[in-house]
């Protein structure tokens, strides 16, 4: 089997995702994906690198324009495998496949410049915690976010 760090492995690879609340832990920042057309965490493959909290946070700040990120916790939050389904990206046909997901648990600051990384997302806003739903519409998901959301309140 291939490498699971690179996009090379058709089948399965790894990528970082950051759960990102504001410091009351009452909103969380979310990106409206083009290829996905939904809001959804930040994160990306992390294409060789073995640092998957670093590929967090650098994904964060890329797709969102922060600064400024406080890691809550240098481990996972949560760890999940999550299907990809087939779709076009820059012109060519993606395969179905897995995304093998590391996410950790960040904090921003809501004073933080906010900005869209054009080629990835349309938009970029704080979400009340208790309203994701009516934003982020990939039921599949929930679980996941529900999940983070207990494990962070605790």
């Amino acid at each position: 089997m291939t490498n699971l760090l690179t996009r090379d492995n058709t089948f399965a690879h790894f990528t970082a995702s950051g759960f990102v609340v504001n410091p009351k832990k009452d909103k969380v920042l979310m990106v409206y994906h083009n290829i996905y057309r939904d809001w959804c965490w930040t994160g990306g493959h992390v294409d060789g690198e073995t640092d998957f909290l670093k590929v967090a946070v650098r994904e964060l700040k890329e797709e969102t324009g922060v600064k400024e990120v406080k890691v809550l916790q240098d481990t996972p939050i949560s760890i999940e495998i999550i299907p990809v389904w087939g779709h076009q990206k820059y012109g060519s046909y993606i395969i179905p496949h897995q995304h093998l997901n590391v996410t950790y648990l960040l904090q921003v600051e809501e004073t933080e410049i906010l900005h869209n990384k054009e080629d990835e997302n349309m938009g970029v806003r704080w979400i009340p915690i208790k309203e994701y739903k009516n934003y982020a519409k990939e039921k599949a998901m929930y679980p996941i976010y529900d999940k983070i959301i207990e494990k962070m309140m605790k």
